[in-house]
């Protein structure tokens, strides 16, 4: 459970927020300290499972064939088999489309090799290359999981955003999702807190408070 400070940032971001015709998303905002992150190895970049939701759509391709593409339809918005995977390969504005439009790939193992042949220079730069599924993998639990993943990739900023959930949701649901980031980041930094130097959370258009 999240820290009541958390809770009661969160609550002010989305009361003083003025009012929109669309449901905004909460982002925060984390500001790093004392890395060079011109050193990949100092670089954030984690996937993190939000314990109470995104509160949003979260559209999912799997690459897949056979039994697995079948059991990818009930979960994914889209399956690509190798056909479709060559002919991406071949249209690269309708790959570039397609990474612009997808927030996870999911991908066959044994189609790894020629994603990374067709579509590598598109996905990679994007941070969006796919997660494998392996054989014993369930693509159901982990499209599932997915749903309510969100990424920390700072690159070589020391300010970056990250989704933490919806104004729609409940105040203490959202400080849950980020003291699980917070913690996380914490434990990936070389001097764990001692690197963030603050993190302020806010909606889409609104004001922000800081959380940390």
């Amino acid at each position: 459970m999240a820290n009541q400070e958390i809770e009661d940032a969160v609550s002010r971001a989305i009361d003083e927020a003025p009012p929109r015709n669309f449901t905004e998303s909460v982002d925060i905002a984390i500001n790093l300290r004392d890395l060079d992150l011109n050193d990949p190895n100092n670089r954030v970049d984690e996937g993190i499972v939000l314990p109470r939701g995104t509160g949003q759509e979260t559209r999912i391709v799997v690459f897949a064939e056979g039994e697995t593409a079948l059991r990818a339809e009930e979960v994914a918005d889209s399956v690509l088999d190798s056909d479709a995977l060559s002919e991406l390969g071949e249209d690269t504005d309708a790959a570039k489309d397609l990474a612009g439009e997808t927030d996870f790939f999911v991908a066959e193992a044994s189609m790894m090799q020629d994603i990374g042949r067709f579509l590598g220079t598109v996905l990679g730069p994007r941070g969006k290359m796919p997660t494998p599924l392996q054989p014993d993998d369930d693509v159901v639990e982990v499209v599932n999981r997915m749903e309510s993943t969100v990424q920390l990739r700072s690159g070589e900023r020391r300010t970056f955003h990250t989704l933490v959930g919806s104004a729609t949701m409940e105040p203490e649901d959202i400080a849950d999702n980020i003291d699980v980031i917070i913690r996380r980041l914490e434990a990936s930094l070389e001097k764990g807190p001692l690197n963030i130097d603050s993190i302020y959370v806010k909606t889409t258009m609104g004001p922000t408070e800081e959380v940390a």
